[in-house]
């Protein structure tokens, strides 16, 4: 008969073997009949504290699976299978069944991906009121940005020009590329040039005469816009996801980025005046007079003699001939 203490040791030495898809009750008796072969089904009950009929039914299913077997003779004793053999061989096929596991959900990964790919309409454009909401879900486009960020840069602003310098030159040396297309208005902000576009260092800037919406892009994951282009509805912005949509939307960039003028820092064998880098770039982008002495901060008079001696420095006539020339010569 078995002792208190050959009990006690039993219950304690049961491993935890779950993970093989054994039952408890199974794994307890396997155990107990590592520990003691040949042993009787009723003293088995008693090292593992289970009932007759709960160690009968697991004896029976050890059995079947040859896990156990049954040693000939009576009363009827029984003797556990090599622990290598037997749970080696459940180890190994639980294992091709996690690998099989494995392969189906790549499957379901694609099938997910597929189907990923035709979002519901409702959920490729959000609606964000509220200027500070727009300023935060602009900051973290830029976050989240893993290539480039591209823009589109006109008035009315949410927040002051130039606010969002320091978060581009974070994000600058963090690798990530900038290019930002300026309107004439944009540029024409007294201190813009100067004070913010040229002090990013790093962005790839240019200039239009006008722009079709303002907006920021990261890669071509998502993109924001106002939901006006009145000057007087600046706090509701589209939040665009990928789609057909926003594919449009990378595409009138890259055709506006093509037609637009690039601003310059230097120039090469012209004026080293650093105004004379931003004097040209406002000439070659269509601003008058007027705009270029809002934008430097200049008098009408100064103005007008630094545009004339730029133009003689560049032997042309009309200041559409001083842009040409100033590609001609590399410096646009």
């Amino acid at each position: 008969m078995t002792n208190s203490r050959q009990v006690a040791d039993s219950r304690q030495a049961a491993p935890d073997l779950s993970a093989l898809g054994l039952p408890p009750a199974d794994i307890r008796v396997y155990t107990a009949l590592v520990g003691h072969p040949r042993t009787r089904a009723a003293d088995v009950a008693e090292q593992c504290g289970l009932s007759a009929q709960q160690v009968s039914r697991a004896l029976s299913r050890l059995t079947a699976a040859g896990l156990a077997s049954r040693v000939p003779g009576r009363p009827a004793r029984y003797l556990a299978a090599p622990p290598d053999l037997a749970l080696g061989a459940l180890a190994a096929e639980r294992a091709a069944e996690l690998r099989e596991a494995r392969a189906k959900i790549e499957e379901l990964m694609e099938v997910h991906r597929e189907a990923s790919r035709f979002t519901h309409p409702a959920e490729l454009v959000e609606v964000v009121t509220g200027t500070e909401n727009i300023d935060s879900r602009v900051l973290r486009l830029q976050e989240e940005a893993r290539t480039q960020i591209r823009g589109f840069d006109r008035p009315p602003y949410v927040k002051p020009p130039g606010a969002n310098l320091g978060e581009e030159q974070r994000r600058l040396k963090a690798g990530i590329a900038y290019r930002v297309i300026y309107a004439q208005a944009a540029i024409a902000v007294p201190g813009r040039l100067q004070g913010d576009i040229l002090a990013s260092h790093g962005e790839r800037s240019r200039v239009r005469p006008t722009l079709p919406i303002k907006m920021v892009m990261a890669d071509e994951k998502v993109a924001v816009i106002p939901i006006s282009s009145s000057p007087h509805v600046v706090d509701a912005a589209y939040i665009i996801h990928a789609s057909a949509l926003l594919d449009a939307l990378v595409t009138l960039f890259e055709a506006e980025w093509d037609r637009a003028v690039p601003i310059t820092r230097a120039l090469t064998g012209v004026d080293r005046d650093p105004d004379t880098a931003t004097l040209l770039t406002l000439l070659a982008s269509g601003q008058t007079d007027a705009g270029i002495a809002r934008a430097l901060g200049w008098s009408a008079r100064t103005t007008q003699r630094r545009v004339q001696r730029l133009m003689t420095e560049l032997n042309a006539t009309t200041r559409f001939q001083a842009g040409m020339n100033a590609v001609a010569r590399g410096l646009l």
